[in-house]
């Protein structure tokens, strides 16, 4: 198989990784090829959690369709023995999480009024919640409890041997004053609870026991096993990598230079780097970088509000390596735009198939049901006075398409739940007709004739085709203006649906009021 679509680019390239007695993506020892996605659980999950789980998702279910099902797996990693380094703006009990700057998250007391044991067990519970409503099979994997059962011990062992090296590797990166302080091990302090960052001796690697100067000036030597020490992220990368033999890992591009360095690292651990795609980050309306901290992000709850989740993953599933701008502005676009390749899928040849986003989007099950309206034409629907509620737009879409039901129906039904806060909250609030001027003023009154004089069942395609007549009987510049004049003088925008459609929906009867408002406005 050929297809070019980069979910089979990147399972191919992960398939070279390992060839074993001729056979592409076979380990040595038969185990599973090990995918990961990575979590800071200083916060809830996000929108960024989603993506990488999808696109990693989306190249596991490659590999197994390149390689007639090899065994495979992917872990959901929590980092959650890192020291919070500032409280959240959006968790409760802030003076008392203030108390715990430092400290690893799983040993700080849960804000939220949950019984998890911990801030970091409620939120890795609210990731495990997250990941299994939206279906994705996964393992889940705590960093504190591989560092607490001594499961990285041998992995922490082989770091303080090579802790030179590392040394080596990370100094050059990091500024002068950073460089004094500098340690691949940060080690938990014995009085306070928090992760230091203070420079290390290493005593016996092989026992694992360091030595460092404590918070009060105290000199310690302890043990960097069992929980006592954590190593500093980039050190931690690529030791996980190693100790888990992590097969493939996608991230951010500003995280670039980290994989550099982390490859490095892993290297002199006596392993190697992962493969892995390095996506594009996403950009806010204005086109800059959404960050957590500026809040000028698109969580995954306002897009679930107005699109559904399969429309946000098409979105997610185009272009990774491109910037992608992120807000609610592409909403209406990626959900008609999903279901245009969904609706494809079914007859076209296995080759197209295999490179429409749908296959990825549904793992190669995808849904054969259709939709008998396009979003687009719901907003120009429910944004009418009279129609901004489901259920009254329910009755023009059953009129429209008649067997359609809200209880069969389901996507539909929720796609006309969508249109409705959709058009609610954004384009309502903006719409403004206006009156019609010199010829488009006849123009209306011609297309209301003919109108007048259909059948009410008239299908769409024979009311655009009027509408089209009608336009090309008056001195518009192009028909393109003839369209925009009737979405700007009856639905009040610039640009709108197939006008045969829409006066199927609404009916003729309605239509007509909406002509007849439009004349009384022409000046």
């Amino acid at each position: 198989m050929t297809n070019k679509a980069w979910p089979y680019e990147e399972a191919r390239r992960l398939m070279k990784r390992w060839a074993t007695n001729g056979v592409p993506g076979a380990k040595p020892d038969g185990s599973p090829i090990l995918f990961e996605t990575g979590y800071g659980p200083s916060g809830l999950p996000h929108i960024g959690t989603f993506t990488e789980v999808l696109r990693t998702s989306m190249v596991r279910h490659a590999y197994h369709e390149l390689t007639g099902g090899a065994p495979t797996r992917l872990v959901a990693f929590s980092d959650d023995m890192d020291g919070l380094r500032k409280v959240p703006d959006n968790v409760p009990n802030q003076a008392m999480l203030t108390g715990y700057l430092g400290h690893p998250l799983s040993r700080i007391p849960n804000p939220f009024p949950t019984a998890h044991e911990s801030f970091a067990a409620h939120n890795n519970a609210m990731l495990c919640d997250f990941l299994d409503r939206f279906g994705f099979e996964y393992e889940f994997v705590s960093a504190s409890e591989r560092y607490n059962s001594s499961a990285f011990d041998d992995a922490l062992r082989n770091v303080l041997a090579h802790f030179d090296e590392i040394l080596d590797i990370m100094l050059p990166t990091l500024r002068e004053e950073r460089r004094k302080t500098y340690s691949p091990v940060l080690p938990i302090s014995p009085t306070t609870g928090k992760v230091l960052q203070v420079p290390v001796e290493v005593i016996d690697a092989s026992a694992g026991t360091i030595a460092f100067t404590d918070e009060d000036g105290t000199r310690i030597e302890q043990s960097a096993l069992g929980g006592q020490s954590k190593l500093q992220w980039k050190v931690d990368w690529a030791m996980r990598w190693v100790a888990q033999g992590v097969d493939y890992e996608m991230y951010g591009k500003d995280l670039t230079d980290s994989g550099v360095q982390s490859g490095r690292i892993a290297s002199v651990l006596g392993g190697r780097k992962p493969e892995g795609l390095i996506y594009e980050m996403f950009l806010d309306e204005k086109g800059e970088k959404i960050s957590k901290s500026k809040g000028n992000g698109l969580s995954i709850e306002e897009w679930l509000t107005y699109g559904s989740k399969d429309s946000l993953a098409f979105y997610l599933y185009r272009e990774p390596k491109k910037a992608k701008n992120l807000h609610l502005g592409l909403v209406p676009r990626a959900v008609d735009e999903y279901w245009q390749f969904r609706e494809k899928y079914a007859d076209q040849p296995i080759e197209q198939k295999l490179g429409n986003p749908a296959h990825h989007i549904h793992l190669g099950a995808v849904p054969t049901t259709t939709l008998p309206l396009t979003y687009g034409l719901l907003l120009n629907l429910v944004s009418l006075p009279g129609v901004q509620d489901k259920d009254v737009a329910w009755r023009f879409v059953q009129r429209y398409a008649p067997g359609t039901s809200p209880d069969y129906d389901r996507e539909l039904d929720e796609l006309i739940e969508l249109a409705v806060n959709y058009a609610r909250d954004f384009v309502a609030p903006n719409l403004k007709r206006r009156g019609p001027v010199g010829h488009e003023v006849e123009a209306l009154r011609e297309l209301d004739a003919a109108l007048a004089a259909m059948d009410p069942d008239t299908p769409a395609d024979a009311i655009q085709h009027e509408v089209f007549e009608i336009g090309k009987r008056y001195p518009f510049e192009s028909l393109r203006h003839w369209f925009q004049a009737l979405y700007e003088t009856l639905l009040g925008s610039s640009q709108g649906p197939r006008m045969g459609s829409f006066f199927a929906l609404y009916g003729l009867d309605n239509s007509r009021k909406l002509i007849a408002e439009a004349l009384e406005a022409a000046s």
